[in-house]
């Protein structure tokens, strides 16, 4: 009974500090501040490991910086409290103060940190474990105000503050492990070695850049002078599953054994998960050890539109930390991950008979293969406080990860060309010959594997009223690209004309054609550095008023695949600015604002796509149906082509000053945030309006007529448009610097095209949000945490992503390809939710039985309605571009004959959720063992989360209706049961 009090007690503790907005700390530790009597020694200790630290108070203050996360007492020589350090933030103590705050803790600790600006929440073990969230940082991150779950087709992934899912930055012990190949992946570690998880949704300060959206922090768990040891299990059956839920097609040609648009009522799920786990001292209050080993059995059946698959992993993860308190002065730490990866996968084709509605399958449809993914991170941090002014930070980090390599890499029916026949399903593909997977890798070439060196130093001074901060950090990030070619070297697709254009030209109804594909790409290894320092200065002007004053300094260099940089920001400063009044100067109630820049660099995907040698070749051949490959299905011969051959790229890497604008600049946007926060009894509860307004959009551009017209109207007769790029990389609205060939001689000259050949906008996207914030700490057997979000996030481009089209080549989107994309694209965005409504918590039943609950209600998101570019209708205007465009598929706000707008189909309906969760601590155990059930989604709601927004089936000049237009495709994901058996001792 002691134990589990004991765990609610600090569990209470984490919670009053859980929406509190912290001082501008690492993103690794914390810090202890407050007021007392001048010439007072004020002492702490981290009551697990010893370390000691004293300061003498000066001009009525004292501050501890960069303490390690964890449980201290903080004594004047008197008073004694206990405070729970948290990553990031600020934990003030008033030892001048006779009024006790939090009574549960029986210490003078603010709820309010009012030497902060930042909008942050913190979550730490405690409520980790008891909460009735997935083990999953990003449900976790979902609990913070202005966070959105981001479509289900960029990944599982939380949209911040209107940016797109894409644009976060992920650290773990205060190293970096964003992937930025794509952005939309970052390392994992066993989810039970976090101590603690910080989500910065806005206002951070200088120390933080290479976001637009949000920040993820992770620290882990550390050992202490006492040894402990255990495990836990985690089991989510599919027996305790509610079912998926079918969509049905509304194409009234379709008959009962093809009637499904997504089939999930079949699909299976089994989750179990394991973990042990040691730590304690090497050498009592200096040298601590902590090492977790996580096991899974992971299986799902899973059943789509023409075939089936199983998906197992059974691949374990391990983390081992190691603490060394060389003296109270000095502290070295050092973390190492694997985290490697191996998914096996096995596709099965259905019952010609049944197609769906089966558990049972039959025939491969192709040789089981494995994908492998994630590797190791290895970290190393020194803490130095060289005086009780000066203290130093110092970190190395190195991340190595596979990006989903597929073994074995040499597929069966390698040989075989890829072939489909539309001859009688003409929207449809039915698959033909002897190919078992898309793509054949260069197996000579560069491995697929991503690796980031990392170092960051950084310091903090105070000095009187003022606490100065300031850091330099250099990353290099380099993914490794193995060239691959289409299987048999070609793509065929067979049709039957219609009497309607293919690629320019009138096809006669019923004759047979065929379209060729070739695309190849060379192997290569692509780098991206990025370098930046900061500096920053907290000013405590009074006692009411701190002002925030800082700036970023910071650059963005890529290079292609022969090591010379096509991207080269140079310095790109992003000032930021903030201020709080501590109304009264009591800690209870404070007013704050800040206002910032923000950038983020530029994707190595970007190196890959746009500075890679990489060659796409179509075309389109009459063929006869007799000559047609028994093994392949492949026509053996073919008849004469039908209008140009259209390619794209080359196999050399083209001349870096031709892949972007010379005047390039990253994207970066500002943002300007204004609060308010009040402590009412045990209640604490805030307000806070936030902006945020993109200022330079960046993107590719993969059209050339535009070049063609200025070439032709300044002179340049001997201009070939097939010495470019594909693509390039642009900021839209603004003029184009860049390399052309302008005699067609082999010698470049730089140009600046003026923004009005292009027509395009300049790229928006604007966010804006009120927050409603609140929270009561544990009392009375009782904890609740909430917030209400009005949001409206709309503009002409989502960000890195898009999430409409489910692109997720990061700055590599169709958004700015050509003009006629941007026309009807400014609407409200996919990540727009205008009401959010969050409440989770946690009640007492028994001192052995706590139940918890997390309720969310949201309004939906826009739809739009996509289409073909009309091509014949611009045929004479797209010049050059037109058999590019042909290529594309319903992508575009032209649908069915009209150009519509973003967002003009209505929206989704509104959502809710209530996930439960039943804590169970017997006494007879001493509170060591924990037996819990979570139920998700415990009503199983099942409302539309995603309609299908493509409007126009066919092609850009035979498109017609989608009967399916609309039909909803995607809905909230059906109740589950999670069993939980954890034991520590």
């Amino acid at each position: 009974m002691f134990a589990f009090k004991r765990s609610m007690t600090a569990f209470a503790v984490a919670a009053s500090l859980g929406v509190a907005a912290p001082v501008f700390a690492d993103n690794v530790s914390g810090s202890i501040y407050g007021k007392a009597v001048d010439g007072k020694t004020i002492t702490i200790k981290n009551a697990e490991t010893g370390l000691t630290r004293t300061v003498v108070v000066e001009d009525g203050r004292f501050n501890f910086a960069a303490l390690p996360t964890g449980k201290y007492t903080v004594s004047n020589g008197s008073d004694t409290y206990d405070v729970t350090v948290t990553i990031g933030t600020g934990s003030s103590v008033d030892f001048t103060s006779t009024a006790e705050r939090i009574q549960i803790t029986g210490s003078r600790i603010s709820a309010i940190d009012t030497t902060s600006v930042e909008s942050t929440t913190v979550f730490t073990q405690e409520q980790l474990e008891i909460l009735p969230v997935d083990r999953d940082i990003t449900d976790v991150a979902l609990l913070a105000p202005g966070t959105v779950r981001g479509d289900t087709g960029i990944g599982n992934l939380a949209s911040f503050g209107g940016a797109s899912p894409a644009e976060n930055g992920y650290f773990l012990n205060g190293f970096d492990v964003t992937n930025i190949r794509n952005f939309v992946s970052f390392a994992d570690l066993p989810f039970d070695a976090i101590s603690q998880q910080q989500v910065k949704t806005g206002g951070y300060g200088a120390e933080y850049g290479r976001s637009l959206g949000g920040v993820i922090s992770l620290v882990t768990k550390r050992g202490s002078n006492d040894f402990k040891f255990g495990g836990a299990v985690y089991y989510s059956p599919q027996d305790l599953r509610a079912e998926g839920t079918d969509s049905v097609s509304r194409d009234p040609d379709l008959d009962y054994k093809t009637r499904y648009y997504a089939y999930r009522s079949a699909n299976r799920y089994d989750d179990l998960s394991y973990n042990v786990w040691a730590s304690g001292p090497i050498i009592e209050d200096k040298l601590f050890f902590f090492a977790m080993v996580e096991g899974q059995n992971y299986a799902s059946n899973i059943y789509r539109s023409q075939d089936s698959y199983t998906y197992k992993n059974e691949s374990p993860q391990a983390l081992v930390k190691l603490d060394w308190n060389i003296t109270d002065s000095h502290i070295l730490e050092l973390t190492h991950i694997e985290n490697e990866q191996e998914g096996d996968y096995q596709f099965y084709n259905y019952p010609a008979e049944v197609r769906y509605g089966t558990r049972h399958y039959t025939d491969n449809a192709e040789a089981p293969y494995s994908v492998k993914s994630g590797g190791s991170v290895s970290i190393a941090n020194y803490t130095g406080y060289l005086t009780d002014d000066l203290t130093v930070t110092a970190l190395v980090g190195r991340l190595e990860a596979f990006n989903n390599v597929r073994l074995p890499e040499l597929p069966e029916g390698a040989d075989c060309p890829l072939v489909y026949d539309r001859r009688e399903t003409p929207n449809s593909s039915q698959v033909l010959g002897c190919w078992t997977a898309t793509y054949t890798p260069d197996l000579n070439g560069k491995p697929e594997q991503d690796v980031r060196e990392s170092i960051r130093l950084g310091f903090e001074y105070n000095i009187g009223d003022h606490t100065i901060q300031g850091g330099y950090d250099q990353e290099e990030f380099t993914s490794g690209k193995r060239g691959q070619t289409l299987t048999g070297g070609e793509y065929w697709r067979w049709h039957v004309g219609t009497g309607s254009n293919v690629n320019g030209v009138t096809v006669a109804e019923g004759d047979v054609y065929v379209r060729h594909l070739i695309i190849d790409t060379l192997s290569a290894d692509y780098k991206v550095e990025n370098e930046a320092w900061y500096i920053e200065d907290k000013w405590q002007m009074t006692d009411e008023w701190m002002i925030y004053m800082g700036v970023r300094a910071e650059g963005f260099t890529n290079y292609n695949g022969d090591g010379i940089a096509f991207v080269d920001s140079g310095n790109k400063i992003a000032p930021r600015f903030g201020a709080t009044w501590d109304i009264g100067a009591e800690g209870t109630k404070k007013a704050f604002f800040t206002a910032g820049r923000y950038f983020i660099p530029v994707a190595s995907n970007t190196n890959i796509r746009a500075a890679g040698a990489e060659i796409f070749i179509e075309e389109y051949f009459y063929a006869d149906s007799a000559n047609e490959d028994a093994r392949t299905g492949a026509p053996t011969t073919v008849g004469d082509r039908i209008g140009p051959q259209n390619v794209n790229g080359s196999l050399n890497a083209p001349d870096p000053r031709t892949v972007a604008a010379t005047n390039l600049s990253p994207m970066f946007q500002d943002e300007y945030i204004i609060g308010y926060q009040q402590e009412f009894d045990v209640w604490t509860a805030g307000v806070r309006a936030i902006y945020r307004d993109i200022k330079d959009g960046m993107d590719d551009y993969c059209s050339h007529q535009p070049f063609v017209d200025w070439a032709e109207d300044n002179g340049y007769d001997d201009f070939d448009y097939h010495t470019m790029a594909g693509c390039l990389m642009m900021n839209p609205g603004r003029d184009f610097s860049v390399a052309l060939d302008l005699q067609n001689d082999g010698n470049y000259t730089e140009v600046t095209i003026p923004a009005s050949y292009f027509g395009l906008e300049e790229y928006k996207r604007t966010y804006k949000a009120v927050e409603f914030f609140w929270e009561k700490p544990f009392d009375d057997g009782w904890f609740v945490q909430g917030s209400y979000t009005w949001a409206k996030s709309e503009g002409n481009a989502e960000g890195y992503v898009n999430s409409t089209l489910e692109q997720v080549d990061a700055g590599l989107t169709q958004d700015i390809d050509n003009k006629l994309f941007q026309d009807g694209a400014y609407g409200p965005l996919p990540n727009d939710r205008r009401h959010t409504f969050k409440l989770y918590g946690v009640y007492q039943l028994t001192d052995e039985v706590s139940v918890s609950a997390n309720v969310l209600a949201q309004s939906g998101r826009a739809v739009s309605c996509t289409g073909y570019i009309p091509l014949l209708q611009y045929q004479e205007e797209l010049g050059v571009d037109y058999g590019g465009l042909s290529s594309y598929g319903a992508s575009s706000y032209y649908c069915n004959g009209v150009l519509g707008q973003r967002g003009d189909q209505g929206r989704t309906p509104w959502t809710y959720n209530v996930d439960m969760g039943v804590n169970y601590k017997p006494e007879y155990f001493d509170g060591k063992l924990t037996l819990k059930v979570d139920v998700r989604n415990i009503f199983n709601f099942n409302q539309i989360t995603e309609y299908e927004e493509q409007g126009e089936i066919g092609s850009g000049t035979a498109p017609s209706p989608n009967p399916n237009f609309k039909t909803p495709v995607n809905f909230q994901s059906p109740r589950s049961v999670r069993l939980t058996a954890r034991y520590s001792f």
